[in-house]
C-alpha cells in the first residue's frame, strides 16, 4: 500500500529533499509588525536570510501553529486520494504543533476507515525533527512498509543527538528559555550556552563557554563523546542561523576525524518560528548517538 509522508516546517530539511520524496508539509507561522508569514510554500524558494537581517535589525516575531484549514486540507488530500499516512512531527515539548496536528488527523481519519495512520512525535526541532525525516524517506525508498518505518522511528528518535548553541542570549530569554538576569550577565561576559534536547523534548542547558569558537568545538567534542558507530554510515545534519562561516569550522572539525562514517552533510537554516527565538548566529549538529545526552 502506497503511503505519504507529512511533516512540518520546523523539520529544516532543504526544499529540494522534500520535493523530490513527495514529502508533504505543514506550514508554521510567525508574524512581525502586523504581517503574517508562512514559513514554507510548495514550489516556492524561501528567503530565510532575509528573515535573519530582519531580526539583525531589531524586527521582533511571535509565531502560530499551521493553520488548521490548510492541514486540513492536506490531510484530506492524502488519504483521499488511498494513501495511507505517516506524520512525523515538531516536539510537543516545545509547541502545540503536534497535539493538534494528531487531533486533526484522528477526526479526519474516521472518514477513511480503510486507510493507515500512524504518528511520531520527535521530541525534536530543527534536522533534529529533519533527519529522523530523511531516514524515514530513505526506509520509503527502500520499500520498507509503513509499520516498519514508524517502529524504527520510535525506536531511534532518542538516540538522534542535538547539540547547539546561540551567539546572543537575549533570544532565548524573549523566548522564555532564560531569565533576563542571566540573558544580561551572560552577554556582558560573552557568554556561549551549549544546549541540547532533552527525551521529552525541552531545550536544556549543558554547559556555558566563553568564546564562540569554544562553543563551536564543544557541539564537536559532545559529538566525539556519544557518536554510535554501530548505526555505520550517517547523515550529519547542521542548521544555522545565517553564520555559514561557523557551520564550515564545525564541519571541518568533522569530516576531518576518522571516528566518523559520514553518508553525507545536510546544511540548511533554522527555520524562522524556532529562529526567532535562538537568533541570528544559532548553530545546532545532529547525528545518531548513543544517546541525547
Amino acid at each position: 500500500m502506497s503511503y505519504t509522508i507529512l511533516t512540518d516546517t520546523s523539520c529544516n530539511l532543504p526544499e529540494d529533499i522534500i520535493e523530490d520524496a513527495g514529502v508533504e508539509i505543514l506550514a508554521l507561522r510567525f508574524m512581525s509588525e502586523g504581517e503574517e508569514y508562512t514559513s514554507y510554500t510548495k514550489g516556492v524558494a524561501t528567503d530565510l536570510k532575509m528573515f535573519y537581517q530582519m531580526m539583525r535589525e531589531g524586527r521582533t516575531f511571535t509565531t502560530s501553529l499551521p493553520n488548521q484549514q490548510t492541514s486540513a486540507e492536506i490531510i484530506r488530500g492524502i488519504l483521499g486520494r488511498g494513501d495511507d499516512l505517516l506524520y512525523i512531527g515538531f516536539s510537543s515539548g516545545l509547541s502545540g504543533t503536534y497535539e493538534a496536528t494528531v487531533n486533526l488527523i484522528n477526526n479526519i481519519s474516521s472518514e477513511y476507515p480503510k486507510r493507515k495512520v500512524y504518528t511520531c512525535d520527535t521530541r525534536g526541532a530543527s534536522l533534529g525533527e529533519g533527519m529522523l525525516v530523511r531516514y524515514a524517506i530513505d526506509m520509503k525508498a527502500a520499500g520498507d512498509p509503513i509499520e516498519e518505518v514508524h517502529a524504527w522511528l520510535e525506536e531511534h528518535r532518542f538516540h538522534l543527538a542535538h547539540w547547539f548553541t546561540v551567539d546572543d542570549l537575549m533570544y532565548l530569554y524573549r523566548g522564555g528559555r532564560v531569565s533576563r538576569t542571566s540573558a544580561t550577565a551572560g552577554t556582558l561576559l560573552k557568554i556561549k550556552p551549549v544546549m541540547h534536547m532533552d527525551n521529552p523534548g525541552h531545550l536544556i542547558p549543558m554547559e556555558k563557554v566563553r568564546s564562540r569558537k569554544r562553543s563551536i568545538e564543544a557541539l564537536y567534542r559532545h559529538m566525539k563523546a556519544t557518536y554510535d558507530p554501530s548505526f555505520g554510515p550517517q547523515h550529519i545534519a547542521v542548521s544555522h542561523g545565517d553564520c555559514i562561516d561557523d557551520v564550515n569550522l564545525l564541519r571541518g572539525m568533522i569530516e576531518a576525524d576518522p571516528q566518523f562514517d559520514i553518508a553525507d552533510f545536510t546544511i540548511n537554516y533554522v527555520d524562522p518560528v524556532i529562529g526567532s527565538h535562538t537568533g541570528p548566529g544559532v548553530v545546532a549538529l545532529f547525528f545518531l548517538g548513543t544517546s541525547r545526552n
